[in-house]
C-alpha cells in the first residue's frame, strides 16, 4: 500500500514538473490555434547547445570515472540501444498499415535517449535524495548513438532490398560513417570529445550548464506544439503507433531495470544508477533523434516517429516511467 501511495505522490509531482509542464503548455497553445512560432534557426541553436552540454557532461564524467565500475553499465546501455531498435523492427514494423521505414525510424527514436526525460529523472532523484553515480550522465551517448546508427543501417538495408538490388551487398560502414557525420551526432560526439580530452570546466559552468534547463524548457514548448500539430496526422498514419508509444517506454524501461539490477549485484552499481539506466531506455529522443533520423532515413514519415514520441511516448516516460522505476528501486532498497 505504501508503494502505491508513494507512486501516486511521485506521479502528481511529475505532472507539475517544468519539463512536462512546458510540453503540455505547448500542446495547449497549439490546440487553441495560437500563431506562436519559434524560428527554425532558434530551434537548431537550442538543439546544438543541448547536445554540446550533454556531450561535455558525458566526456567529463568519463574522464573522472572509475572505468572498471562503468564498464558493465556502459555495455548494457549499448546493448539496450541496439536491442530496442530490433524489438521495434520485428514488432511495430510487422503490424498492419505500418511502413517498414516509418517503423524502424520510430524504433530508432525510442531506442535513443530523451535529454528532457533524462534531465527530469536526475532532477527528481536529487529532490528525493537518491544517490546515483556522477558518471551516469555519461551513459547517454552509449545508448543514444548505437540506437540511431542501428536504425539508419536497418532502414538502408531495407531500402536497398526494396529497390530491387537485393543481390547487391549492402556496405555497412559508409552508412555508419554518414550517420555519425550528421549535425546532431556530430555535436554530441564533439562535446563528448572536448569533455574527455580538454579541460572545459570553466566554460561549462559559466555558459552551458546555467543555460541548459532554460533551453530545455523552450525545446519542450516547441515539441509540445509539434506534438499537437501531429496528433491528427498520427491517427491518419496508423493507430498502432499510439499503442506502441504507450507500451514501449514501460517495456523498454523494465528490461533496462532488470539489466541494471544485474550490474547492481555484480559491481555495486547504485539503485539510483539503475533508475537512470531504466529512464534512458524508457525515453524517446527529443534532441539528437529527430534531426538525425530526418537526414538518415529521409523516406520515413516524421509524422509517424515524431508524433508517436512527442505526443505519447515522452508524457508516458515522464509521468509514468520515472515514478515507477524510482518506486521499484526504493521498494528493493527496503524503503
Amino acid at each position: 500500500m505504501d508503494f502505491l501511495s508513494d507512486f501516486f505522490v511521485r506521479f502528481v509531482a511529475q505532472l507539475q514538473s517544468p519539463t512536462l509542464g512546458f510540453l503540455i503548455g505547448g500542446m495547449i497553445v497549439a490546440a487553441l490555434g495560437s500563431e506562436l512560432v519559434i524560428p527554425d534557426p532558434v530551434y537548431q541553436f537550442i538543439v546544438f547547445m543541448l547536445l554540446m552540454k550533454v556531450g561535455l557532461t558525458g566526456g567529463q564524467e568519463i574522464r573522472n570515472a572509475n572505468l572498471v565500475e562503468m564498464l558493465l553499465p556502459a555495455a548494457f546501455a549499448v546493448i539496450l540501444g541496439i536491442l530496442i531498435v530490433f524489438i521495434g523492427r520485428y514488432t511495430l514494423c510487422k503490424l498492419p498499415y505500418v511502413k517498414t521505414e516509418d517503423g524502424i525510424a520510430t524504433a530508432g527514436l525510442f531506442g535513443a535517449v530523451s535529454g528532457s526525460t533524462f534531465a527530469a529523472a536526475l532532477t527528481l532523484l536529487e529532490t528525493q535524495n537518491i544517490p546515483y553515480e556522477a558518471w551516469s550522465a555519461a551513459l547517454y551517448p552509449f545508448m543514444d548513438i548505437p540506437a540511431l546508427v542501428t536504425a539508419i543501417v536497418l532502414a538502408s538495408i531495407h531500402t536497398t532490398k526494396k529497390s530491387g538490388t537485393a543481390g547487391k551487398r549492402v556496405r555497412i560502414w559508409p552508412i555508419v560513417k554518414e550517420s555519425l557525420q550528421g549535425s546532431a551526432l556530430t555535436a554530441l560526439l564533439l562535446g563528448l570529445a572536448l569533455g574527455l580530452l580538454t579541460q572545459p570546466e570553466s566554460v561549462y559552468k559559466t555558459f552551458y550548464d546555467p543555460l541548459f534547463r532554460g533551453l530545455l524548457s523552450v525545446l519542450m514548448l516547441i515539441m509540445g506544439m509539434e506534438a499537437t500539430a501531429r496528433i491528427g496526422e498520427l491517427r491518419k498514419v496508423a493507430q498502432w503507433y499510439t499503442v506502441y508509444a504507450v507500451v514501449a517506454p514501460l517495456l523498454h524501461g523494465l528490461i533496462a531495470f532488470g539489466l541494471g539490477m544485474i550490474a547492481h549485484y555484480a559491481t555495486g552499481f547504485s539503485l539510483g544508477g539503475v533508475v537512470v539506466l531504466a529512464v534512458m531506455a524508457a525515453s524517446s529522443s527529443d534532441i539528437s533523434g529527430p534531426p538525425t533520423l530526418r537526414a538518415g532515413i529521409p523516406s520515413a514519415n516524421p509524422s509517424a516517429y515524431i508524433g508517436a514520441s512527442t505526443a505519447v511516448g515522452t508524457p508516458v516516460a515522464i509521468a509514468l516511467g520515472i515514478p515507477l522505476y524510482i518506486g521499484l528501486a526504493q521498494a528493493l532498497a527496503g524503503g
